[in-house]
């Protein structure tokens, strides 16, 4: 096991590299010039040149992707180009935020939608498997900002349940210890503060967590389905078991290999994901700052945030092999 963890950690690296030249490319492709930006329209034509001398961006493709590579490989990801902070120190303080929203769009995912596959496998063609599958269907079908709208308009513009945007109200105060709202909020026993954020986050987590719900809804129901057919199962249930104990102390174990699979994988979805969810919310979390980095053509900023979210996204997916073995045993002797 610990030499297949290096081999998947060793892989990160050229992984890692074809993504930055992919992003350094497409952005030094794409029309558009970060001096006029940061200058704005009426900015003499020395006041550019000076600007992009400043920032490299007068250089040769080539040498421009050297000097990128020769900081990251220092762990540098650059400075940004409007706050000139490092792309870093910006990542450390949005990443909690997003999380945050992440995890919370998973968990909702993962209880509601392994519940109705469960069901809808146990009570295959029945009324509830339809509605279930069809609401799957929906889930799949509806884009993120439609739906993100469609809540706000609901639940904050017409029933005022919910609130609109942001993490906390303006009138709340939070002491932030690790920038993880909840988690400051019960370290430091600020209720209050602990409501208003969990407040917050129903809406844009709901938003958020409907594709991977429905996903994990149609996964859980197809593997439960395959379990159930299988010949121990049946034993199972000729010895009198209970239906409880059939599905969730035997089927349930067996299925989770192709769900986990697909939580993993949603996870690292969710993260890309967030970019919608928290430019419609206002969520101050790296996918709404890499939004606003795209508009601002902050080639620092765009290229940190994907090489960042690339390595997330790898690092959860060897988390996801390496649990395998946890669910099911026989594939680490295997």
């Amino acid at each position: 096991m610990a030499a297949y963890i290096i081999r998947r950690l060793l892989i990160l690296i050229p992984t890692l590299l074809g993504v930055s030249i992919i992003i350094f490319l497409m952005l030094r492709l794409t029309p558009g010039d970060p001096a006029e930006l940061l200058m704005g329209e009426r900015a003499t034509e020395a006041a550019l040149e000076e600007i992009r001398e400043h920032l490299g961006l007068n250089q040769p493709i080539h040498v421009q992707y050297g000097m990128f590579l020769k900081r990251l490989m220092k762990g540098d990801l650059g400075e940004t180009i409007w706050t000139r902070q490092k792309v870093w120190i910006e990542v450390k303080q949005r990443f909690p935020a997003t999380i945050e929203l992440s995890l919370a769009a998973l968990l909702i995912s993962c209880f509601f939608g392994m519940i109705f596959g469960i069901v809808s496998a146990a009570k295959q063609y029945s009324i509830f498997d339809y509605a279930s599958m069809l609401g799957a269907l929906i889930g799949v079908s509806m884009p993120i900002f439609w739906l993100g709208l469609v809540f706000m308009l609901i639940f904050s513009l017409h029933l005022h349940w919910l609130p609109i945007s942001g993490r906390l109200g303006i009138d709340v105060t939070l002491e932030t210890v690790t920038n993880f709202y909840i988690f400051d909020a019960v370290w430091t026993r600020n209720w209050p503060a602990l409501r208003d954020a969990l407040w917050h986050l129903i809406m844009p987590a709901f938003t958020l967590s409907t594709i991977p719900m429905a996903i994990v809804a149609r996964m859980t129901r197809s593997a439960m389905l395959d379990v159930l057919r299988q010949d121990y199962i049946k034993t199972a249930k000729a010895k009198g078991l209970s239906q409880f104990s059939v599905i969730f102390k035997h089927a349930l174990r067996n299925a989770l290999i192709p769900v986990v699979t697909t939580i993993g994988l949603q996870f690292g979805v969710l993260l890309c994901g967030a970019i919608l969810t928290e430019t419609i919310f206002a969520w101050p979390g790296v996918g709404k700052w890499m939004y606003d980095a795209v508009m601002q053509r902050d080639y620092m900023v765009i290229q940190g945030g994907t090489l960042f979210i690339a390595t997330l996204f790898v690092l959860i997916n060897l988390f996801v092999d390496v649990l395998y073995a946890v669910i099911n045993p026989r594939i680490s002797v295997q």
